[in-house]
């Protein structure tokens, strides 16, 4: 936890960017009934009836001091999927020594994965540029990623979208308003916060003497 931390006090450097990356999904929900035409005043109002077309997986990637996020929309979540996120990872980032990846400990978020897509020449190449740093167990919500997906679902995801093709332009639409506006996030807790709030999860010693 507090290696993540420490990350997240650096000030900002172009060379080593801090990408945080975390993955969700959105079923995709067919009406069977159409839904009233929304009045002025009024929320919309639809039939609780629906019918499940599927789930689309997320990728989220979040460079909060630069204010930048894009998300990919996959159909699944394998560990190829995870190589490709990262090779489009270091493509953003040509001239960068090194990307420092924060992400939870999902079990296809390793290099190990890159392996998997790719030749060795190329899945080293890639594995190279990246650094990554993982958040603690249970402690999915120090990923600034995840606070990004929060948003997401509130302002945009939190109604029934039919298919990928319309979440792609939905979520499209979103991530270039809020890219527009570089909407940055200020990251306040810090690990003197962390070693009095969650002091719980730190070791006790006996005074010996």
């Amino acid at each position: 936890m507090e290696r993540i931390l420490d990350i997240y006090q650096q000030e900002y450097n172009p060379a080593k960017p801090v990408v945080c990356v975390d993955e969700s999904n959105k079923q995709h929900l067919l009406e069977t009934v159409d839904s009233l035409p929304t009045k002025e005043g009024h929320t919309s109002k639809y039939d609780s009836e629906y019918v499940r077309a599927g789930v689309s997986n997320l990728f989220m990637f979040f460079e909060p001091l630069a204010g930048k996020r894009h998300i990919q929309v996959t159909q699944q979540r394998t560990a190829v999927d995870f190589a490709l996120a990262m090779k489009f990872l270091v493509s953003q980032y040509p001239y960068a020594e090194e990307i420092i990846v924060v992400l939870d400990n999902l079990n296809t978020h390793t290099k190990a994965s890159l392996y998997k897509a790719f030749f060795p020449a190329e899945a080293k190449q890639i594995a190279d540029r990246i650094t990554l740093e993982y958040t603690p167990k249970h402690g999915s919500w120090l990923n600034m990623a995840e606070s990004e997906f929060s948003i997401l679902s509130r302002q945009c995801l939190n109604r029934r979208i039919p298919d990928q093709e319309s979440l792609i332009q939905e979520i499209e639409s979103w991530q270039r308003d809020r890219n527009q506006r570089a909407v940055v996030t200020d990251w306040q807790f810090k690990i003197e916060d962390a070693r009095i709030k969650l002091r719980s999860l730190y070791p006790t010693f006996k005074n010996s003497c």
